[in-house]
């Protein structure tokens, strides 16, 4: 198994797409199939984002300072997604706005993959070597087995943020 930062970020945004396909296949009807899907979606970004933010985008932030917006711009679109899923993580399959909130999760979250793996990634491995990369994702393993599983409330979302940019 590789420890590249990049490659596992990947391996994570391929399981986070076939996660919404599977939303996005679901019946209408079929509540408890569409409950089951988002509790995984929620489960697969609140660790992959706590991943990127503790240890990806700090990495990069001190390794790489040209590229300090997009990292801000990155941590800003997750808290996005990390508000949706604690918002979706409280809420029951059978409220009109769970399907509607899904759906702009999965829009919000597939643009911020677009963005990362056609500009963002290509610009990091330009600018870092594979060592460095390896040992980046090898933090990010050690993190990972610790990660949290479910989100937590916007308002702590926001402390956290604020005090890894502040």
């Amino acid at each position: 198994m590789t420890t590249d930062a990049i490659v596992l970020l990947k391996e994570d945004h391929k399981e986070i797409r076939q996660l919404f396909r599977a939303f996005e296949a679901a019946d209408g009807s079929d509540r408890a199939v569409k409950a089951d899907v988002v509790s995984k979606i929620v489960e697969a970004l609140t660790v992959h984002t706590y991943i990127e933010n503790e240890v990806m985008y700090p990495s990069v932030r001190d390794l790489v300072p040209k590229l300090e917006s997009d990292i801000l711009e990155s941590f800003e679109e997750h808290h996005v997604a990390d508000v949706l899923c604690a918002e979706l993580d409280a809420m029951d399959a059978d409220d009109e706005r769970f399907d509607a909130k899904t759906t702009v999760l999965i829009s919000s979250v597939g643009q911020h993959i677009e963005e990362e793996e056609g500009e963002w990634f290509p610009k990091v491995r330009d600018a870092l070597g594979r060592k460095e990369l390896q040992e980046i994702g090898a933090r990010m393993l050690e993190v990972r087995a610790t990660a949290p599983k479910r989100p937590q409330q916007p308002s702590a979302l926001k402390k956290a943020a604020d005090a890894l940019l502040g």
